[in-house]
């Protein structure tokens, strides 16, 4: 079963660069990052892989991992 829609979290693979930079520690730059990183890698497949894009260390994913989250396939 599916979680709900509105469970809040931002999803990495389908989140645009607005939705990207409402995440604290993410600007305009960052969020260009991780779409670039999405392109590149054809999407996320956890969300670990986001301390993979540039500038986004342990710290910085922290803070993030209650807020995102990453549907793999459909």
């Amino acid at each position: 079963a599916k979680p709900p829609a509105g469970d809040g979290r931002i999803d990495l693979n389908r989140a645009d660069a607005g939705a990207l930079m409402t995440l604290p520690g993410i600007g305009e730059a960052k969020a260009e990052r991780i779409l670039e990183f999405r392109e590149e890698k054809g999407g996320f497949q956890s969300i670990e892989e986001l301390k993979q894009v540039e500038g986004i260390g342990e710290a910085t994913f922290a803070r993030l991992k209650e807020r995102i989250k990453v549907e793999v396939g459909g």
